[in-house]
Protein backbone atom coordinates (compact mmCIF):
# COMPACT_ATOMS: atom_id res chain seq x y z
CA UNK A 1 0.00 0.00 0.00
CA UNK A 2 1.36 3.26 -1.26
CA UNK A 3 1.98 5.68 1.53
CA UNK A 4 1.29 9.61 2.02
CA UNK A 5 3.21 11.84 4.03
CA UNK A 6 2.06 12.97 7.47
CA UNK A 7 1.46 17.07 7.14
CA UNK A 8 4.66 18.50 8.26
CA UNK A 9 5.53 15.67 10.07
CA UNK A 10 8.29 13.12 9.28
CA UNK A 11 6.18 10.42 9.47
CA UNK A 12 4.74 7.93 6.26
CA UNK A 13 1.14 6.52 6.81
CA UNK A 14 -0.77 4.31 5.17
CA UNK A 15 -4.37 5.68 4.25
CA UNK A 16 -5.65 2.84 6.02
CA UNK A 17 -5.17 2.15 9.49
CA UNK A 18 -6.57 0.38 12.59
CA UNK A 19 -9.08 1.83 14.56
CA UNK A 20 -9.07 0.54 18.49
CA UNK A 21 -12.33 1.67 20.00
CA UNK A 22 -14.05 -2.13 19.09
CA UNK A 23 -11.47 -4.07 20.64
CA UNK A 24 -11.77 -2.19 23.77
CA UNK A 25 -15.31 -1.66 24.35
CA UNK A 26 -16.58 -4.89 22.77
CA UNK A 27 -14.13 -6.75 25.09
CA UNK A 28 -12.18 -8.39 22.31
CA UNK A 29 -10.41 -11.71 23.12
CA UNK A 30 -6.68 -11.01 23.36
CA UNK A 31 -5.87 -13.96 20.24
CA UNK A 32 -8.39 -12.59 18.33
CA UNK A 33 -6.89 -8.89 18.42
CA UNK A 34 -3.62 -10.49 17.81
CA UNK A 35 -4.81 -11.99 14.51
CA UNK A 36 -6.33 -8.65 12.83
CA UNK A 37 -3.46 -6.36 13.96
CA UNK A 38 -0.84 -8.90 13.24
CA UNK A 39 -2.72 -9.21 9.62
CA UNK A 40 -2.93 -5.54 9.26
CA UNK A 41 1.33 -5.32 9.95
CA UNK A 42 1.92 -8.30 7.45
CA UNK A 43 0.11 -6.50 4.98
CA UNK A 44 1.69 -2.80 5.30
CA UNK A 45 -0.71 -1.15 7.08
CA UNK A 46 1.40 1.27 9.58
CA UNK A 47 -1.10 3.68 11.63
CA UNK A 48 -2.57 1.95 14.78
CA UNK A 49 -4.96 4.50 16.78
CA UNK A 50 -5.80 4.13 20.35
CA UNK A 51 -7.37 6.19 23.51
CA UNK A 52 -6.82 5.93 27.25
CA UNK A 53 -10.56 5.65 27.60
CA UNK A 54 -11.16 2.41 25.10
CA UNK A 55 -11.26 0.43 28.02
CA UNK A 56 -8.22 -1.94 28.07
CA UNK A 57 -7.39 -1.78 24.38
CA UNK A 58 -4.00 0.41 24.94
CA UNK A 59 -3.40 -3.05 26.66
CA UNK A 60 -4.59 -5.38 24.15
CA UNK A 61 -2.36 -3.72 21.31
CA UNK A 62 0.85 -3.58 23.86
CA UNK A 63 0.28 -7.39 24.16
CA UNK A 64 -0.27 -8.31 20.74
CA UNK A 65 2.43 -6.49 18.90
CA UNK A 66 4.71 -4.58 21.23
CA UNK A 67 6.73 -6.58 19.74
CA UNK A 68 6.27 -5.19 16.30
CA UNK A 69 6.77 -1.85 17.61
CA UNK A 70 8.94 -0.50 14.77
CA UNK A 71 6.53 -1.62 12.05
CA UNK A 72 3.70 1.12 12.71
CA UNK A 73 2.82 4.42 14.15
CA UNK A 74 0.93 4.48 17.11
CA UNK A 75 -1.37 6.99 18.23
CA UNK A 76 -3.25 7.47 21.77
CA UNK A 77 -5.45 10.20 22.86
CA UNK A 78 -6.11 11.39 26.88
CA UNK A 79 -7.36 14.00 28.32
CA UNK A 80 -10.69 11.86 29.87
CA UNK A 81 -11.14 10.14 33.05
CA UNK A 82 -9.48 6.88 33.13
CA UNK A 83 -9.64 4.33 36.01
CA UNK A 84 -6.60 4.59 38.14
CA UNK A 85 -5.89 8.25 37.85
CA UNK A 86 -8.18 10.82 40.24
CA UNK A 87 -7.03 13.86 38.94
CA UNK A 88 -9.11 16.59 37.23
CA UNK A 89 -10.25 16.38 34.16
CA UNK A 90 -7.92 18.13 30.91
CA UNK A 91 -5.30 18.93 34.07
CA UNK A 92 -1.78 18.63 33.56
CA UNK A 93 -1.60 15.96 36.28
CA UNK A 94 -4.10 13.27 34.35
CA UNK A 95 -2.20 14.06 31.16
CA UNK A 96 0.93 13.47 32.08
CA UNK A 97 -0.09 10.24 34.26
CA UNK A 98 -2.19 9.30 31.29
CA UNK A 99 0.81 9.48 28.75
CA UNK A 100 2.95 7.30 31.24
CA UNK A 101 0.26 4.73 31.59
CA UNK A 102 0.12 4.23 27.86
CA UNK A 103 3.80 3.88 27.24
CA UNK A 104 3.30 0.93 29.91
CA UNK A 105 0.15 -0.35 28.66
CA UNK A 106 1.37 -0.01 24.83
CA UNK A 107 5.04 -1.32 25.83
CA UNK A 108 6.82 1.51 24.40
CA UNK A 109 9.15 4.19 25.15
CA UNK A 110 7.69 6.07 22.90
CA UNK A 111 4.01 6.91 21.17
CA UNK A 112 4.64 8.97 17.93
CA UNK A 113 1.00 11.07 18.52
CA UNK A 114 -0.75 12.14 20.96
CA UNK A 115 -4.18 13.70 20.83
CA UNK A 116 -6.22 15.47 23.25
CA UNK A 117 -9.62 13.55 22.94
CA UNK A 118 -12.22 15.70 22.36
CA UNK A 119 -11.92 18.58 24.51
CA UNK A 120 -14.12 21.68 24.01
CA UNK A 121 -13.04 25.27 22.92
CA UNK A 122 -12.69 26.50 26.44
CA UNK A 123 -10.55 24.00 27.44
CA UNK A 124 -8.44 24.52 24.72
CA UNK A 125 -8.00 28.03 24.60
CA UNK A 126 -7.00 27.81 28.54
CA UNK A 127 -3.72 25.97 27.66
CA UNK A 128 -2.91 23.47 30.57
CA UNK A 129 -3.71 20.43 28.31
CA UNK A 130 -1.59 21.16 25.42
CA UNK A 131 0.85 22.62 27.32
CA UNK A 132 1.15 19.36 29.16
CA UNK A 133 1.30 17.83 25.93
CA UNK A 134 4.29 19.68 25.06
CA UNK A 135 6.02 18.87 27.97
CA UNK A 136 5.63 15.16 27.55
CA UNK A 137 6.86 15.89 23.91
CA UNK A 138 10.02 17.47 24.94
CA UNK A 139 10.73 14.89 27.33
CA UNK A 140 11.27 12.27 23.94
CA UNK A 141 7.59 10.47 25.56
CA UNK A 142 5.61 11.81 22.61
CA UNK A 143 6.87 12.58 19.22
CA UNK A 144 4.36 14.99 17.82
CA UNK A 145 0.93 15.81 19.84
CA UNK A 146 -2.32 17.00 18.20
CA UNK A 147 -5.96 17.32 18.60
CA UNK A 148 -9.47 14.46 18.09
CA UNK A 149 -12.36 16.56 17.52
CA UNK A 150 -14.63 18.37 14.94
CA UNK A 151 -15.99 21.72 13.79
CA UNK A 152 -14.50 25.09 14.51
CA UNK A 153 -12.93 23.52 17.38
CA UNK A 154 -10.36 21.05 15.36
CA UNK A 155 -9.84 23.85 12.91
CA UNK A 156 -9.04 26.55 15.84
CA UNK A 157 -6.84 23.41 17.14
CA UNK A 158 -5.16 23.37 13.72
CA UNK A 159 -3.69 26.58 13.98
CA UNK A 160 -1.26 26.10 17.28
CA UNK A 161 2.34 25.93 15.87
CA UNK A 162 2.62 22.83 18.38
CA UNK A 163 0.22 21.03 16.93
CA UNK A 164 1.00 18.55 14.54
CA UNK A 165 -1.92 15.90 14.01
CA UNK A 166 -5.83 16.76 13.82
CA UNK A 167 -8.51 13.67 14.02
CA UNK A 168 -11.59 14.26 12.94
CA UNK A 169 -14.79 13.07 11.72
CA UNK A 170 -14.75 12.75 7.64
CA UNK A 171 -17.39 10.16 5.91
CA UNK A 172 -20.39 9.79 3.22
CA UNK A 173 -22.73 10.57 6.05
CA UNK A 174 -20.56 13.22 7.95
CA UNK A 175 -19.30 15.89 5.19
CA UNK A 176 -19.01 19.07 7.50
CA UNK A 177 -15.51 18.81 8.40
CA UNK A 178 -13.95 18.70 4.15
CA UNK A 179 -14.66 22.47 4.90
CA UNK A 180 -14.33 23.42 8.56
CA UNK A 181 -11.31 21.66 9.09
CA UNK A 182 -9.36 20.41 6.18
CA UNK A 183 -8.45 23.77 4.61
CA UNK A 184 -7.03 25.25 7.94
CA UNK A 185 -5.28 22.07 8.61
CA UNK A 186 -3.53 22.27 4.83
CA UNK A 187 -2.61 25.83 5.64
CA UNK A 188 -0.50 25.10 8.84
CA UNK A 189 0.47 21.54 7.39
CA UNK A 190 -1.57 18.99 9.95
CA UNK A 191 -1.64 15.60 9.52
CA UNK A 192 -5.36 14.47 9.66
CA UNK A 193 -6.45 11.15 10.42
CA UNK A 194 -9.95 10.84 9.53
CA UNK A 195 -12.55 8.92 12.03
CA UNK A 196 -14.93 6.61 11.37
CA UNK A 197 -14.53 6.60 7.56
CA UNK A 198 -17.11 4.46 6.91
CA UNK A 199 -19.96 6.32 9.32
CA UNK A 200 -20.55 3.14 11.10
CA UNK A 201 -21.70 1.23 8.82
CA UNK A 202 -24.84 3.17 8.68
CA UNK A 203 -26.36 1.08 5.67
CA UNK A 204 -26.93 -1.53 8.09
CA UNK A 205 -29.47 0.47 9.97
CA UNK A 206 -29.72 0.68 13.79
CA UNK A 207 -31.58 -2.73 15.02
CA UNK A 208 -29.51 -4.33 17.16
CA UNK A 209 -26.36 -1.98 17.56
CA UNK A 210 -26.91 -0.78 20.73
CA UNK A 211 -24.55 0.02 23.26
CA UNK A 212 -21.06 1.37 21.45
CA UNK A 213 -22.10 1.88 18.08
CA UNK A 214 -25.70 3.18 19.10
CA UNK A 215 -24.87 7.11 19.79
CA UNK A 216 -23.14 7.56 16.48
CA UNK A 217 -25.20 4.83 14.41
CA UNK A 218 -28.42 6.38 14.26
CA UNK A 219 -27.74 10.26 13.05
CA UNK A 220 -25.97 8.16 10.04
CA UNK A 221 -28.87 6.49 9.39
CA UNK A 222 -30.99 8.94 9.22
CA UNK A 223 -28.55 11.40 7.24
CA UNK A 224 -28.07 8.66 4.47
CA UNK A 225 -31.73 7.82 4.06
CA UNK A 226 -32.46 11.49 3.57
CA UNK A 227 -29.03 11.44 1.21
CA UNK A 228 -30.65 8.67 -0.89
CA UNK A 229 -27.46 7.84 -2.73
CA UNK A 230 -26.49 4.16 -2.96
CA UNK A 231 -23.33 2.71 -4.62
CA UNK A 232 -25.43 1.74 -8.07
CA UNK A 233 -26.45 5.38 -8.07
CA UNK A 234 -22.93 5.32 -8.76
CA UNK A 235 -21.59 3.37 -10.89
CA UNK A 236 -21.49 -0.01 -8.54
CA UNK A 237 -22.82 -3.34 -9.79
CA UNK A 238 -24.85 -4.31 -6.60
CA UNK A 239 -25.80 -2.22 -3.24
CA UNK A 240 -24.96 -4.65 -1.16
CA UNK A 241 -23.06 -4.25 2.28
CA UNK A 242 -19.27 -5.19 0.34
CA UNK A 243 -20.10 -2.31 -1.89
CA UNK A 244 -21.51 0.39 0.64
CA UNK A 245 -18.37 -0.17 2.63
CA UNK A 246 -16.25 0.34 -0.29
CA UNK A 247 -18.24 3.28 -1.90
CA UNK A 248 -17.65 4.57 2.22
CA UNK A 249 -13.68 4.06 2.32
CA UNK A 250 -13.20 5.11 -0.76
CA UNK A 251 -14.91 8.75 -0.60
CA UNK A 252 -13.22 9.40 2.73
CA UNK A 253 -9.78 8.85 1.03
CA UNK A 254 -10.38 10.71 -2.24
CA UNK A 255 -9.84 13.85 -0.59
CA UNK A 256 -6.26 15.05 -0.69
CA UNK A 257 -6.13 16.83 2.91
CA UNK A 258 -7.00 13.18 4.53
CA UNK A 259 -3.84 11.41 5.12
CA UNK A 260 -4.77 8.55 6.56
CA UNK A 261 -8.35 6.69 7.70
CA UNK A 262 -9.04 4.48 10.99
CA UNK A 263 -11.64 1.50 10.80
CA UNK A 264 -12.01 -0.17 13.91
CA UNK A 265 -13.20 -4.43 13.67
CA UNK A 266 -13.28 -7.24 15.77
CA UNK A 267 -13.38 -9.43 12.48
CA UNK A 268 -10.24 -10.01 10.38
CA UNK A 269 -12.42 -11.07 7.57
CA UNK A 270 -13.83 -6.92 7.24
CA UNK A 271 -10.01 -6.13 8.41
CA UNK A 272 -8.83 -7.82 4.46
CA UNK A 273 -11.93 -6.48 2.69
CA UNK A 274 -11.23 -3.26 4.02
CA UNK A 275 -7.11 -3.27 2.87
CA UNK A 276 -8.77 -4.75 -0.22
CA UNK A 277 -10.36 -1.36 -0.87
CA UNK A 278 -8.19 0.82 -0.14
CA UNK A 279 -6.00 -0.37 -2.34
CA UNK A 280 -8.39 0.61 -4.83
CA UNK A 281 -8.08 4.43 -4.20
CA UNK A 282 -9.71 6.79 -4.49
CA UNK A 283 -13.44 7.10 -6.08
CA UNK A 284 -13.97 9.19 -9.36
CA UNK A 285 -13.74 13.09 -9.48
CA UNK A 286 -17.53 12.19 -11.00
CA UNK A 287 -18.59 9.90 -7.92
CA UNK A 288 -17.27 12.25 -5.26
CA UNK A 289 -19.15 14.90 -6.78
CA UNK A 290 -22.41 12.84 -6.60
CA UNK A 291 -22.00 12.41 -2.91
CA UNK A 292 -21.06 15.54 -1.87
CA UNK A 293 -23.82 17.09 -4.20
CA UNK A 294 -26.20 14.31 -2.40
CA UNK A 295 -25.16 15.21 0.46
CA UNK A 296 -25.64 19.23 0.04
CA UNK A 297 -29.03 18.37 -1.55
CA UNK A 298 -30.00 16.25 2.12
CA UNK A 299 -28.87 19.44 4.41
CA UNK A 300 -29.77 23.16 2.63
CA UNK A 301 -29.27 24.38 6.01
CA UNK A 302 -25.95 23.38 6.74
CA UNK A 303 -27.07 21.64 9.97
CA UNK A 304 -24.78 18.50 9.66
CA UNK A 305 -22.08 19.27 11.46
CA UNK A 306 -19.07 17.27 12.07
CA UNK A 307 -20.31 14.47 15.17
CA UNK A 308 -17.88 14.58 17.99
Amino acid sequence: MVKRKFGSTNLDVTPLGFGAAPIGFLKTEQDRVATILNLLLDEGINLIDTAAMYEGSESLIGQAVGHRRSEYVLVSKCGTRVPEISAPLWSAELISQTVDRALRNLRTDHLDVMLLHSCDLKTLQKGEALAALVKARDAGKVRFVGYSGDNQTAAYAASFPDVAVIETSISIADQANLQAVLPAAAEHQVGIIAKRPIANAAWMGVEGRSGFYGGYVKPYVDRLEQMNVAPTDIGFDSDGSDAWAEMALRFTLSHPGVHTAIIGTTNPDNARKNIAFANKGPLSPEQVAQIRQAFREADPSEKWIGMQ
